[in-house]
């Protein structure tokens, strides 16, 4: 197993490509949850952290089939971040504790290792499209983190504006 796992990983096969959708889901939510447990997050925003991550995940595999991996980081990340923002209203917790454990299954650090290990091996005319992927990728998580702030008010607005007009 481990022969075929290393062979698949040489061949350049994804983890994506291994799991279908619903297996994709509960890794990223396990992840997201994960990944609070050790930002010490409170016990019962485990399940939303978790939540948020697999949400965007799922997004950023959906999206991804159709466009470029960069735009659809973009947009997973700024569907974290709104949900994030939700969640924290609703729970009455700091928007930091969702959106950080939620944008993990985002960070590109499979394409940070290729393109220092690419580095490491003297293979820079393979290790400069890696970074500059990976630079790309982060840049369209911070990115969806800023766009999510000017979203909000908007979204904002437009609730409590539907909400005036029903009363």
């Amino acid at each position: 197993m481990a022969m075929a796992m290393a062979y698949m990983l040489q061949a350049g096969w994804e983890w994506t490509k291994m799991l279908p959708l619903a297996g994709q889901a509960a890794a990223s939510f396990v992840a997201s949850a994960a990944f609070g447990i050790l930002f010490h997050v409170p016990r019962r925003t485990l399940g939303q952290c978790g939540l948020a991550g697999m949400v965007g995940w799922i997004i950023y595999v959906l999206l991804d089939a159709q466009i470029d991996a960069v735009p659809a980081t973009l947009a997973a990340s700024l569907a974290v971040t709104v949900i994030a923002q939700l969640m924290a209203r609703l729970y009455r917790t700091p928007v930091i504790v969702y959106s950080v454990a939620g944008i993990i299954p985002l960070v590109p650090g499979g394409v940070a290792y290729d393109a220092m290990r690419s580095v490491v091996e003297n293979r820079y005319d393979d290790s400069l499209p890696l970074a500059a992927k990976a630079f790309m990728l982060s840049g369209a998580i911070a990115i969806g983190l800023v766009l999510s702030e000017v979203v909000n008010p908007v979204l904002t607005r437009l609730l409590s504006g539907s909400k005036r007009s029903q009363g």
